[in-house]
């Protein structure tokens, strides 16, 4: 019989990586298939956790499905376009048009069209690291080249500004923003928006601005929307339904173009015709998008002293600090931690090797730091969505599991 040859993926998936649905979710699948319960804190998907839809928006969704049948204009549904840009003109860009706003199937489907049409092989993307591992995916993926600057652990996890601009080249397009910052927390101040905007405008780069966490911040954080500092540096913000109105599923989301629009009209002529060739965005979740941004706000109930993701956060921070080598800055907006083990105390050599041996002996799933684009091997990132009486009873697990990782490792 004729051998052929393996039919192999795309070249184009060299140095794609996605690990938080990687090796270690499949190592969970497998041992859930064999009977084990895992406690999953890997992923940010609030409705295994008891975080339910509002029923203002449910019953929108379901008095339009009669007439959701079909496809939609391009770019979405127009009313839902308006109260984005509405939406914008509320927080200060009084010039938002609903032409400004293209919906998709979540925030992840216009990363990758936005990354799509803006570079040419070679082009290059300021990203912080440690990032949404998806921002670093979509730019090799679109045939650009990820550049990383590190967020400073020892400031907050805040960019440095100086430390951005040294990594700026001739073939940078683009800088990219993730506030509040996924896997780290941190809600970035003013002043440090202010100049990475400035680093935008000097060196002519484009803004992107990924702001899904922009309404779950705690104790006064104030995540401030990036676009509303500047009208000459041409910027793309990122939002969506996703996280604030616990519908994920409903894969809604959105981007908001302002600045400079006379500057990148063949880009935006791009932008439109990968638009037009998936269609449309799912036609009933874009139903939902005009009752959320105008009705009540309840997110603020859980993000408030008392509530749910609030108390969750204090109970987690604190278990965790409390472990010895073990140390997290407190998170100001988004749903998780990004713990560091000492490394002198933890000598661990895979991040990801230590998260599968977490993962066998205690059943308890978190995502490595090195998914995230992170430079070294000692952090994961734990999210802080189960209840905190399951939070109490994993985070107890993982102090075990440190203590007997601790110890196997002094006696070598």
């Amino acid at each position: 019989m004729e051998e052929f040859e393996e039919f192999r993926q795309s070249q184009k998936l060299r140095g794609v990586r996605y690990d938080v649905r990687g090796p270690i979710a499949e190592e969970a699948a497998r041992l859930e298939q064999a009977g084990h319960r895992i406690t999953k804190l890997n992923i940010g998907n609030l409705a295994p956790f008891g975080f339910e839809a509002p029923d203002s928006i449910l019953v929108d969704i379901i008095k339009n499905l009669p007439t959701a049948q079909g496809y939609s204009e391009s770019q979405g549904i127009y009313s839902a376009r308006t109260a984005v840009a509405q939406y914008y003109q509320s927080r200060g860009m009084k010039d938002a048009h609903v032409e400004d706003v293209i919906l998709g199937n979540g925030v992840s489907e216009l990363i990758t069209m936005v990354l799509q049409g803006m570079l040419d092989t070679g082009d290059e993307v300021l990203i912080p690291a440690p990032d949404y591992p998806l921002w670093t995916g979509a730019t090799t993926l679109s045939g650009g080249r990820p550049v990383h600057y590190i967020c400073d652990e020892q400031n907050y996890w805040w960019p440095d500004p100086e430390e951005v601009e040294s990594k700026v080249t001739d073939r940078t397009k683009a800088l990219v923003i993730i506030n509040p910052n996924n896997p780290t927390g941190a809600v970035y101040p003013r002043h440090i928006l202010e100049a990475l905007v400035d680093i935008c405008r000097r060196h002519n780069l484009i803004l992107l601005t990924d702001e899904i966490y922009e309404k779950i911040t705690y104790d006064g954080a104030e995540a401030i929307n990036a676009c509303t500092l500047s009208d000459d540096v041409f910027t793309i913000t990122f939002s969506g339904l996703s996280k604030t109105w616990r519908v994920a599923g409903f894969r809604s989301g959105w981007i908001f173009i302002s600045g400079p629009k006379h500057r990148a009209k063949s880009y935006l002529e791009g932008l439109r015709l990968l638009s037009n060739m998936r269609m449309c965005p799912n036609v009933p979740a874009q139903h939902a998008i005009q009752t959320a941004l105008g009705g009540y706000q309840s997110i603020n109930e859980f993000i408030q002293p008392g509530g749910r993701l609030w108390e969750q956060r204090q109970v987690a921070h604190k278990l965790l600090s409390d472990i010895e080598g073990v140390s997290v800055h407190q998170a100001e907006g988004a749903l998780y931690l990004f713990p560091r083990l000492d490394p002198e105390i933890y000598p661990i050599e895979s991040d990801e090797r230590f998260v599968i041996e977490l993962l066998r002996q205690q059943k308890i799933l978190v995502s490595h730091g090195r998914a995230f684009n992170w430079i070294d091997d000692n952090h994961f990132r734990l999210v802080c969505l189960p209840s905190v009486e399951d939070l109490e009873t994993a985070i107890a697990g993982i102090a075990e599991f440190l203590e007997e990782y601790r110890y196997a490792h002094a006696r070598g």
